[in-house]
């Protein structure tokens, strides 16, 4: 069980940061508006969380081995770990300006998926530089292509 909590806690966190942080990036590039990224992050927190815990379910029942307490120790992580850390980014867009609140949650975003890889790079008895790098090339990747997106989308509306 420990086994499927660490999957569903890993897969809820990281899945949490680059999702919301994209959402987020995304809306402001799109919209500017304080109202919507924050109910943006409320959707990505409840229905994503949900969404993502049930992906992990269905994943740990397809295998074989998986037992049904294990199946629900991945699901309730998952959905949990999602929900709780998506729920994070709020902080900054309730009490700072929206720009400064984007910024503080892409460095936050960041620092945490770091601390998260060095953990499993730990796990697997791997150095944690090349793993770091590697999850945090990808969250950047995420960040910049949806700000263009956003950028791109409001360009083609007028938004």
């Amino acid at each position: 069980m420990k086994e499927s909590l660490f999957r569903g806690l890993c897969f809820g966190l990281t899945s949490g940061i680059i999702t919301t942080l994209g959402l987020m990036v995304g809306l402001y590039s799109f919209t500017g508006s304080k109202m919507v990224v924050i109910g943006g992050i409320m959707t990505i927190a409840i229905a994503d969380s949900m969404s993502d815990a049930l992906g992990i379910h269905m994943s740990e029942e397809s295998q074989k081995k998986s037992s049904h307490k294990n199946v629900w120790s991945a699901t309730l992580s998952t959905f949990s770990s999602k929900l709780v850390f998506s729920s994070t980014f709020l902080i900054p867009a309730l009490f700072l300006e929206l720009g400064t609140a984007i910024l503080v949650s892409v460095v936050w975003g960041i620092v945490a998926l770091s601390v998260l890889s060095y953990f499993i790079a730990k796990s697997r008895k791997e150095k944690p530089l090349g793993v770091i790098l590697e999850h945090v090339i990808i969250a950047v990747a995420v960040v910049f292509v949806t700000r263009f997106v956003g950028a791109w989308i409001s360009t083609l509306f007028g938004a």
